[in-house]
C-alpha cells in the first residue's frame, strides 16, 4: 500500500519517464535522492517474503520487526556514501544431467535497493528500448517473443535464420562498457557509483570471498535491468540502425534477454550479420558460442529447397521450442512449434525424479496439490499454438510415472489402473490445454 510520500516519488519516476520519452539525449543529474525512507519501504514490502536470506542471514521477517530503524539508517549510510552492498550467497543448482549453474543469494537489504535502482532505471530505460526486446520487461514476455518471431517468418519475406549464443554472457559483461553505457543516460554520479559499488560487491563461494571483475550479479534484482540496458546498446540499438541501413533485404531481430534470433531474407545478408554479430560482441568483451551459433536457410521455401538437395529441412530451438516448417489445413507454408526433446527430456526426469522422492514421505493427498501445480506450471508456458500434442504428452507420461510410483510405495498394495482411473475421477489433475493462442488473439 502506497503512502503519501512513496507516493510522492512515483509521481516523479513518471514525470522522468515523461522526459526521457521527449529527449532521448537527455541526461538525469538528479536520480539517488528518490531513494528515501517511503520509497524503500515499497520496495521492501514488494519482495518475496520466502527467499531463501543471504550471507546477513536476515529474512524479510526479521528486517520487517524494526523496519523504519532500518531504512532510516540504510538511507543515512546512501546520503553519507558509506553503503557497501554485501557480497551475494554463492549456491549452485542444477543445469543439466553433469552441469550445475552458480546462482547468488543478496542479503535482504541489498534486494530492497536493488529493486529501488531497479525501478529508477526502468522510468528512463523503458522509453529507450526496442520492440524487439522481450526478456524481464514490464508487460512483455517470451510467448510475445515467440509470436513475432513467427509472424515475421510467416508473413516477410524470410528465408534464413542466423541464431547466436553470446558464451557466458551474466558473467563477461564488462563493467567498464556498461558503465559506458549508464553515462549516456546518467550523470548522477551518486547513482553510477552505487551501481558500481552493487557490480563489485562478488560472492561468497565456500567462505571464500571472490570480486567481481565482469559479468552482472547473478541472482540480483539489478541484473536484468542492466543486462538489458548492455544490450540494448551492443546489439539492439545497432541492429536498428547499423544492420537494417546495409542489409539488401528484410531483417529483423527478436531478442529475450541473451538469447536472440535474427531472421533475414537473402543468404549474403544472413552471412554477413553472422560475421557483423561476431565483431561487434568481440569489441564489447563478449563471444559467440562457436558450436551453438550458426546460419541455415527456414521459410517458407525451406520444403521444397531440402527436398531438391536431398536433406531433411532445417529446425531451429529458440526459448524452448523447436521451429519447424508445417503447413495450414490449406497447404499455405507456416511456423510449427512443439517442445524442444532436449527440455522434453529434462523435464520428464525432473518429474520422474520428485515422485519418486516425495511418495513415501507423506501421504498421497499431501502432495497430489503441488503434482497439479507442476502440471499447471508446464502448460503455462509449453501450452502454445501449435503445441497440443507436447503438453498431451507430458500429461500422459506423468500419469504413468505417478502410477508406477504409487505402486512401488513400501509394501503397500498394488493400485490397478482400474483403480488409479477412479482415483483421477474424484481427485482429477489438470488436463493439457493451449494457453497461449497466437491466433485468437493478440498477447
Amino acid at each position: 500500500m502506497l503512502t503519501a510520500e512513496s507516493g510522492k516519488t512515483w509521481t516523479k519516476l513518471s514525470l522522468i519517464s515523461e522526459h526521457a520519452r521527449r529527449d532521448a539525449n537527455f541526461r538525469f543529474t538528479s536520480l539517488a535522492h528518490l531513494l528515501d525512507v517511503e520509497f524503500l519501504r515499497d520496495c521492501h514490502h514488494s519482495l518475496n517474503r520466502n527467499k531463501a536470506v543471504g550471507v546477513d542471514k536476515v529474512s524479510w521477517e526479521e528486517y520487517n520487526t524494526n523496519l523504519d530503524e532500518n531504512l532510516s539508517g540504510l538511507v543515512e549510510r546512501l546520503k553519507r556514501k558509506s553503503y557497501k552492498p554485501k557480497p551475494a550467497k554463492r549456491v549452485y543448482i542444477p543445469k543439466n544431467e553433469t552441469e550445475k549453474r552458480p546462482l547468488g543469494i543478496p542479503a535482504h537489504e541489498n534486494k530492497v535497493v536493488e529493486r529501488g535502482i531497479t525501478r529508477i532505471l526502468q522510468s528512463i530505460y523503458e522509453e529507450d528500448f526496442l520492440d524487439c526486446s522481450y526478456g524481464f520487461r514490464p508487460n512483455r514476455s517470451c510467448h510475445q517473443a515467440l509470436k513475432t518471431m513467427s509472424d515475421l517468418i510467416n508473413s516477410q519475406p524470410v528465408n534464413h535464420i542466423v541464431e547466436a549464443d553470446i558464451k557466458g554472457f551474466f558473467d563477461q559483461v564488462s563493467h567498464e562498457h556498461l558503465m559506458e553505457f549508464l553515462r549516456i543516460r546518467i550523470a548522477d554520479s551518486s547513482l553510477l557509483m552505487l551501481i558500481e559499488k552493487f557490480l563489485k560487491a562478488g560472492y561468497i563461494d565456500d567462505r571464500l570471498l571472490v570480486r567481481s571483475e565482469n559479468g552482472t550479479p547473478q541472482g540480483s534484482i539489478i541484473s536484468p535491468i542492466l543486462a538489458n540496458i548492455f544490450l540494448h546498446y551492443v546489439l539492439d540499438k545497432w541492429f536498428a540502425t547499423t544492420v537494417r541501413n546495409h542489409a539488401n533485404g528484410f531483417c529483423e531481430l527478436v531478442r529475450y534477454a541473451d538469447d536472440f534470433v535474427c531472421v533475414v531474407q537473402y543468404a549474403d545478408d544472413a552471412e554477413w550479420i553472422e560475421k557483423e554479430l561476431e565483431n561487434r560482441f568481440e569489441k564489447y568483451g563478449l563471444q559467440l558460442h562457436p558450436e551453438k551459433s550458426r546460419k541455415f536457410s527456414f521459410g517458407k521455401y525451406e520444403r521444397e529447397n531440402a527436398a531438391r538437395q536431398n536433406r531433411k529441412p532445417n529446425v531451429f530451438d529458440f526459448l524452448g521450442f523447436t521451429h519447424y516448417c508445417d503447413k495450414t489445413r490449406k497447404g499455405k507454408f507456416k511456423v510449427g512449434r512443439k517442445t524442444s526433446r532436449k527440455k522434453y527430456a529434462a523435464k520428464c526426469k525432473a518429474m520422474n525424479k520428485w515422485l519418486k522422492s516425495v511418495r513415501n514421505l507423506c501421504k498421497t493427498k499431501e502432495w497430489w496439490g503441488i503434482l497439479k501445480a507442476k502440471l499447471r506450471g508446464h502448460y503455462q508456458y509449453y501450452g502454445i499454438s501449435e503445441n497440443y500434442r507436447g503438453v498431451l504428452s507430458y500429461y500422459k507420461l506423468t500419469l504413468r510415472l505417478t502410477h508406477k510410483w504409487l505402486n512401488r510405495r513400501s509394501q503397500k498394495k498394488r493400485m490397478s489402473w482400474k483403480k488409479f482411473n477412479q482415483y483421477l475421477e474424484k481427485y482429477p489433475l489438470p488436463k493439457p490445454r493451449i494457453v497461449h493462442s497466437f491466433y485468437a488473439c493478440h498477447l
